[in-house]
């Protein structure tokens, strides 16, 4: 019996933590949303810092949990502590070096062409370049990726200090589609189809509605802002209306028991 009463205790105090927890957070989510964003765009950021410091451990594990969620190109990303902040393919047409004219002297990119055809090959050497003293070292995540989590962030910011002195509307779901997806998806698919139907022959017809081209870093950085902005715009707001609904019970229940703080 004694063990029946100790479980119920337990039970109910377990209960109570985790009703007080959810009810923190419906508090509190958008912080907890803002620190989440601000550590997963801000590790991509130290990864190079880290190698520019001979920490080359510690910023090869961070390139290594970001490999699944990023292409990590050398070619469509960042750099930090090199001669300059992008190296695009020539293709991009840029007024920055292209990553063709350091090619053959990283090793990474021994015996692939340069040729932009023949773009399969210079894939996977150009996921594993991480830079070296000349180039700078590049982020973990690529320019566009980068953009959207940053604007992501930025976003969240400015809707935390809006929130609380005007009722901010979400962005219709047609706007998301025109603003925020579709220049994104316009950027993205046509470069991608572009150069599949150059690598590959059975898809050479993209071609004669894609024609071969390279992303610069600035409509990867600008499509991605974009994104990033409207869906922090198009989800927040309704979040927050949903989150100050289950706020409201759950400070409700707490009270009900007396053990709201």
């Amino acid at each position: 019996m004694a063990e029946n009463k100790n479980t119920s205790v337990q039970t109910g105090r377990l209960s109570l933590a985790i009703d007080r927890a959810v009810y923190w957070f419906t508090r509190h989510w958008l912080a907890v949303f803002n620190a989440a964003i601000a550590v997963y765009v801000g590790l991509p950021l130290l990864a190079p810092v880290l190698m520019q410091a001979g920490a080359t451990g510690p910023a090869r594990m961070i390139y290594t949990v970001y490999s699944p969620f990023c292409h990590q190109m050398a070619s469509r990303s960042f750099f930090l502590f090199g001669d300059q902040y992008a190296y695009p393919r020539d293709l991009a047409g840029t007024d920055l070096a292209p990553i063709e004219a350091y090619m053959p002297e990283i090793p990474e990119f021994a015996g692939i062409s340069p040729d932009v055809e023949e773009w399969v090959s210079f894939l996977l050497p150009a996921r594993r370049f991480v830079g070296n003293e000349q180039m700078g070292y590049k982020t973990a995540l690529c320019e566009r990726d980068m953009a959207i989590y940053g604007f992501v962030l930025i976003a969240g910011l400015l809707y935390g200090l809006l929130r609380g002195r005007y009722n901010v509307k979400p962005l219709p779901v047609w706007a998301f589609i025109v603003f925020g997806l579709g220049p994104i998806a316009l950027d993205g698919f046509s470069q991608l189809f572009s150069q599949y139907g150059v690598a590959l022959q059975p898809l050479s017809f993209f071609n004669a509605i894609f024609p071969l081209r390279e992303s610069s870093p600035f409509m990867r950085t600008l499509t991605g802002a974009m994104f990033g902005i409207s869906l922090v715009w198009l989800t927040y707001p309704h979040i927050e209306a949903s989150m100050k609904q289950s706020s409201s019970s759950y400070r409700e229940k707490l009270e009900q028991e007396g053990s709201l703080n």
